[in-house]
């Protein structure tokens, strides 16, 4: 008998800081960033709020488009599944982190009303989108071709998951040791 599973995550929130643009060594673009959502619900008559935070990476060409258009505070609706990583810190302590990996994403602001983008605020233009000309809306994800750098093999799969807790666990040590100079 055949067993269905589904993993699935859509989150429509906003970015909490401007995402982060790493490349593994292979050249793979990777980038993380955070999008809170909010609740809101009433307990006898009064309004009661709490606001989510979910770590969200993005791959290849997926992750360049990300580090180009998106700034804090912009709205998005951002696409994947949940990957839980695992690795050992510095101190031989196992370390969890769940992530929301996109497969597709939506810009929610409205044309200009967002925070200006990274590439405006340094005033450097960029090849591939002219953002001074254009608009968020003009830009299509279903044109772009963004399965051109993705490998669909398993093993570079999971060598990016290697290289990613590999990056964390330097970053860790890097951490420890700054703590230690102190």
């Amino acid at each position: 008998m055949a067993t269905r599973n589904l993993n699935k995550v859509m989150l429509i929130g906003n970015l909490t800081r401007d995402p982060e643009v790493r490349y593994t060594p292979q050249g793979s673009a990777v980038a993380s960033f955070v999008v809170a959502t909010n609740r809101e619900w009433k307990v006898d008559g009064e309004l009661k709020q709490v606001a989510d935070f979910h770590n969200v990476v993005a791959w290849n060409k997926l992750a360049e488009i990300c580090g180009q258009l998106l700034t804090k505070g912009i709205k998005v609706y951002v696409e994947g599944r949940l990957q839980t990583r695992n690795w050992d810190d510095a101190q031989g302590t196992r370390r969890y982190k769940t992530e929301t990996v996109i497969e597709d994403l939506i810009i929610l602001s409205p044309k200009r009303d967002s925070a200006p983008s990274r590439q405006e605020q340094e005033e450097k233009p960029t090849d591939d989108v002219d953002l001074d000309d254009s608009t968020f809306d003009d830009i299509n994800l279903d044109d772009l071709d963004l399965d051109g750098d993705v490998s669909e093999s398993e093993e570079s799969a999971k060598e990016d998951k290697e290289e990613v807790a590999e990056a964390e666990k330097e970053e860790d040590e890097e951490d420890k040791d700054k703590k230690e100079d102190k």
